[in-house]
């Protein structure tokens, strides 16, 4: 580990308290909800590689909850807490120099990710998250803009890991697994998505509506022959069949994984993503739409004042950011939540000049991630691997200066882990995967 303490530039080299000089990593994790309470009960169930943890978040009060409900399912970790706005630079490099993490695992919103990063910049931070970057103000996803820190990371001589969850994340690492050993050439990628749980609520988002809703509602978007191919929203679909479930409509989205897999891999002539969706859900919301409650732009209202409504004020809402105040929160779904997810990669493509076909794919019991976390399992299998990546990180194993999607490291030690860590994987070797077409 003594190479870790060389390329970290977060700590002085005369620095006695060190953790990455005694094995261990110094962690910050910015965000309190489902995602970030899975990732916090497994970085507390792997205290022999991470040391010194922080929890910070725009409400400190939910960081000390997690803390406490962490403690009360036995883990005795040590965990600090505290309040940042992730929107202020300032407010970051503050708290980073403060607390001098050598890794900010970002958890925080999409529309936060620059601001972390150039935070983590200044304080010599290395970087890891979930999602990709996509501006407030629209609903329009790619990697462009934070593949654009590459040479400053480089020069940093710092780490950035993006897309350290499921999709994005492990179907990458699966991708990249499926290269590694199976594949000459890999000619066709179908990532399939299916949530058939039970959360017994009319209308819930599985994470933040607000984010989750303006996914679902963009165009569809897949990569044939060298061009991107647009699509009507969620226009596109056919059932197919997952494990354990059986057949399910699975609707053609846009996700940002394909952008990166395509660069990455380019022997790929076609690449597609799925999600299930049941008929309830797409008719709540058609009707969240026709009523303009999905729009992401402000819009005047007058407000009657708390206390005093013979008195009004005029004030900008988003009324997606309403809405999401209005719907369940994702974090409470767990305790009745029935049935599980399953997620894989699709795979064609030739090895010795044959043809094969080759599928690897998790299931997931919502109750088994609410029993051990208290969180769904749509938070659990994004949670467990960005502790995962952070793991990778400390170990040596996913370090080196610059920003890179998780497929361009290595895939085995990492499966190995979310294997060891609740997400087993299964594969199928030149059967059927539906997708010959």
């Amino acid at each position: 580990m003594d190479n870790l303490q060389n390329q970290n530039n977060s700590c002085a080299a005369e620095c006695d308290n060190c953790q990455c000089k005694k094995g261990k990593g110094r962690v910050l994790m910015i965000g309190a909800g489902g995602v970030a309470t899975v990732c916090a009960f497994k970085i507390a169930q792997n205290a022999d590689v991470f040391g010194d943890f922080m929890i910070a978040s725009r409400h400190r009060e939910k960081c000390d909850k997690l803390v406490a409900n962490i403690h009360a399912k036995g883990y005795d970790m040590d965990i600090k807490t505290a309040e940042v706005d992730a929107d202020d630079v300032e407010q970051l490099k503050e708290l980073f120099n403060s607390f001098k993490p050598e890794l900010v695992i970002n958890l925080a919103l999409p529309y936060q990710d620059l601001t972390i990063m150039d935070a983590c910049l200044a304080c010599g931070c290395n970087y890891l998250d979930t999602a990709n970057y996509e501006p407030k103000d629209e609903a329009h996803f790619e990697y462009s803009w934070q593949w654009a820190y590459k040479d400053r990371f480089e020069k940093a001589g710092l780490t950035a890991i993006l897309g350290c969850g499921f999709d994005p994340g492990v179907s990458q690492v699966f991708t990249a697994y499926a290269a590694k050993h199976y594949f000459d050439e890999i000619q066709y990628l179908d990532i399939v998505d299916c949530n058939a749980g039970n959360h017994h609520k009319a209308f819930a988002t599985n994470f933040n509506p607000e984010i989750n809703i303006r996914e679902i509602t963009q165009k569809g978007l897949f990569y044939e022959s060298g061009q991107w191919v647009e699509t009507a929203p969620l226009a596109v679909h056919r059932d197919v069949n997952y494990p354990n479930i059986g057949a399910r409509d699975s609707y053609l989205m846009h996700h940002e994984e394909l952008e990166s897999l395509v660069k990455n891999y380019p022997t790929i002539k076609r690449a597609r993503f799925w999600m299930t969706f049941g008929q309830e859900y797409l008719t709540h919301l058609r009707v969240i739409e026709n009523l303009g409650m999905g729009r992401i732009d402000p819009i005047e209202y007058e407000a009657p004042l708390a206390g005093n409504e013979s008195e009004t004020v005029k004030v900008k809402i988003v009324p997606l950011q309403f809405l999401k105040a209005v719907l369940p929160n994702p974090q409470d779904l767990g305790e009745n939540y029935e049935g599980e997810t399953s997620i894989g990669c699709r795979i064609r493509g030739l090895k010795d000049g044959k043809e094969h076909t080759y599928y690897i794919y998790n299931n997931c019991r919502h109750q088994d991630a609410y029993d051990e976390t208290g969180m769904q399992g749509v938070s659990y299998t994004t949670g467990v691997p960005a502790m995962a990546g952070a793991l990778m990180f400390f170990k040596g194993i996913w370090r080196k200066p610059g920003v890179y999607n998780v497929e361009e490291f290595d895939p085995d030690p990492f499966l190995k882990v979310i294997g060891e860590q609740g997400l087993p994987w299964h594969e199928e070797f030149d059967k059927d995967i539906e997708f010959n077409d």
